[in-house]
This record gives structure tokens, C-alpha cells and sequence, in this order.
């Protein structure tokens, strides 16, 4: 099967590029969208590479690359009275919420922000584009994911004129 790429947001002052890249690989629990768990649970697989996006940020966008470390499995977070993801309707032997675990991969320079990903005519489409798309986890074309990859390797890179 081929690979797929996706994006996944993360507010930095909960959990950022930085701290995956010191833990090296994470659980990304918490997901409590049915659309984004049925993303998760259905269609991510080992080894798709993941645009992580830091939202509640100044500015928003995408600050590296990840990838899908494991299939996915129940979140044990939902079982967790203690846990803000805690769900009463959700039992053990049929989980209602999901998860991956991903790895590190790469930090960029600087952030591809949402108004640049916005401005670029080659990314026109993408779904973080889109007004009122609010999904933490979101497919994104391989086109797309390429295009990002590559600003994001010269973001915040200083460039002398000639």
C-alpha cells in the first residue's frame, strides 16, 4: 500500500516539535473528533510521514516532520477517570477513541505559517487552507506535503540578495 501523508496539530505550550524531538517518539492521544480518530484508526499506517502544525501559535504552521510509528490502538486515555480525554461511554472491549504513535523526523529553521501555506499557489486546495477546517488530523496530497517540506527547509533562513 502506498504511503500517505497527513498533517496533525498540536498546540506548542501542550506538546511541540521540540518536545518529540527530545522524547523521540510520542502517543498522540487526546483526538476526540470522530472524523480525526476515524483518520487515525482506519487509514494511518507504520511509516506515513505526518506535517506537524503548531496551532495557538503566532504564527501558525508547520514546524516539521514526523512519521506513523505503529498501527494504531485504543487510547488508554478514554479509560482514565483521571485524564481530561476520560470517556464514560467508552469500554475497554470496545473503544470508542484511537491512536498512533509517532516518531520524530525533522525540525524546520523556522515555521511554515498558514499565511504562507495560504499565499503559495501550489498548495491551493489543501485542507489547513480551508476556512473553518478545524480537524487535528487531516490528509494531505503528497504534492502538498512535498511543497511544505521544501519551504519548511528554508524557512527562517536569512538569503542575501545579489
Amino acid at each position: 500500500m502506498a504511503k500517505r501523508h497527513w498533517l496533525m496539530k498540536s498546540e506548542p505550550g501542550s506538546y511541540s516539535i521540540d518536545d518529540l524531538k527530545r522524547d523521540g517518539s510520542s502517543s498522540w492521544d487526546g483526538v476526540r473528533n470522530y472524523q480525526a480518530r476515524n483518520f487515525l484508526r482506519d487509514e494511518m499506517k507504520p511509516g506515513d510521514l505526518v506535517l506537524f502544525y503548531h496551532s495557538n501559535a503566532e504564527p501558525p504552521g508547520v514546524a516539521g516532520v514526523a512519521k506513523v510509528a505503529s498501527e494504531p490502538h485504543p487510547d488508554k486515555t478514554q479509560f482514565d477517570k483521571r485524564s481530561k480525554y476520560f470517556d464514560a461511554a467508552s469500554k475497554p472491549d470496545d473503544p470508542r477513541w484511537w491512536l498512533v504513535d509517532i516518531e520524530f523526523v525533522e525540525r524546520f529553521p523556522g515555521v511554515v505559517s498558514l499565511p504562507a501555506i495560504k499565499d503559495e499557489p501550489a498548495l491551493a486546495g489543501i485542507l489547513v487552507a480551508k476556512r473553518g477546517m478545524r480537524l487535528s488530523v487531516q490528509p494531505v496530497e503528497k504534492d502538498h506535503f512535498d511543497v511544505i517540506r521544501k519551504m519548511g527547509k528554508s524557512a527562517g533562513r536569512k538569503t542575501s540578495a545579489k
